[in-house]
């Protein structure tokens, strides 16, 4: 039984690419999605192992003298917090739960401003869900909007009226009164809080703030299916240096400045080792976040090509 919950903002830095493992439509490489939605997801598998392999690529760039037996006492407190490896020897569950990461707003190419920062009532409510169960402070209800209209703050997004996202126009909603409030209250919460000697997130906070728009869970489903990232591969043949046969495939990512949360838990530790020497919950909740708040995580394939930075950015607990 899990004592302590949070919930774990994750924004795109670059593409991602979390794959589904097989190809049902016209992409060859698919990202995973949920069923009853169709929005990009992240298995909860997928992040907890990139968790723990940022962990381990931390040890292995420690040096000096105290460095191996540094590598070592954070090498169990690893095996304590997330499990053992199934070649341990050991056995015993880890004290940390990641749940699979839904979709809270997507990057939508705009006539205006370049892009949009676009959610809709079921993303929202479904974040705002995890959020009060993280215990984290929501003091903003979710709005309605009409199909084919759009809630928008920013009236310089909109042309003659209108808010025109790719090929597709929506006349602007009546009910935006609570948008703004949204709108503040994720930038604050998913990006990392701004310090004198780390702005880089400044732009995108604010731009979060005037640039999100909410538009109808049909409308919203059409991009969360055709407004990724897809990018064509060539296998080259390296005898001949050229294409091979058969060797051109698709990739689907999720597009960067992407928006994501997850469920975090966690427990105490389960060595059976004793109660002396196990982490309560709250120290166990402390750890994970004092590795993940903040930091750059690499999630998913194609790692060597850039793909899969994200940042997280804990809340509650």
């Amino acid at each position: 039984m899990f004592q302590k919950q949070a919930a774990v903002f994750l924004y795109a830095v670059s593409p991602v690419h979390m794959g589904a493992g097989q190809a049902i439509d016209v992409i060859d490489n698919p990202i995973q999605r949920e069923r009853h939605t169709g929005h990009p997801c992240f298995a909860g598998s997928g992040i907890k192992g990139a968790v723990r392999h940022s962990f381990e690529a931390l040890l292995t760039g420690s040096t000096g003298e105290h460095a191996e037996a540094m590598r070592q006492d954070v090498s169990k407190t690893i095996d304590r917090l997330l499990g053992p490896e199934s070649s341990s020897g050991e056995l015993h569950a880890g004290a940390v739960s990641f749940g699979d990461a839904q979709l809270v707003a997507l990057p939508i190419r705009s006539l205006k401003e370049g892009y949009v920062y676009a959610t809709c009532p079921q993303a929202l409510a479904r974040a705002q869900r995890l959020l009060k169960v993280a215990g984290a402070a929501v003091n903003w209800e979710v709005p309605t909007v009409k199909e084919g209209e759009a809630l928008v703050i920013n009236d310089g997004l909109l042309s003659d009226g209108k808010l025109h996202l790719e090929a597709f126009e929506y006349a602007k909603g009546d009910d935006a009164r609570q948008l703004s409030d949204i709108a503040a209250d994720l930038a604050s919460k998913a990006l990392p809080d701004s310090k004198p000697d780390a702005k880089e997130y400044d732009f995108f906070r604010e731009k979060l703030e005037k640039d999100l728009i909410v538009l109808h869970d049909t409308d919203f489903s059409y991009f969360a299916k055709h407004a990724m990232l897809v990018e064509p591969h060539v296998r080259i043949n390296p005898e001949t240096g050229t294409a091979s046969d058969g060797g051109l495939f698709y990739t689907e990512n999720l597009p960067p400045e992407s928006i994501m949360i997850a469920p975090l838990m966690a427990s105490q530790t389960r060595t059976g080792k004793g109660k002396d020497q196990e982490i309560p919950a709250e120290g166990v909740l402390s750890q994970i976040k004092t590795l993940i708040d903040t930091k750059l995580l690499q999630i998913g394939g194609d790692a060597t090509t850039g793909r899969g930075l994200v940042v997280a950015n804990v809340v509650g607990g």
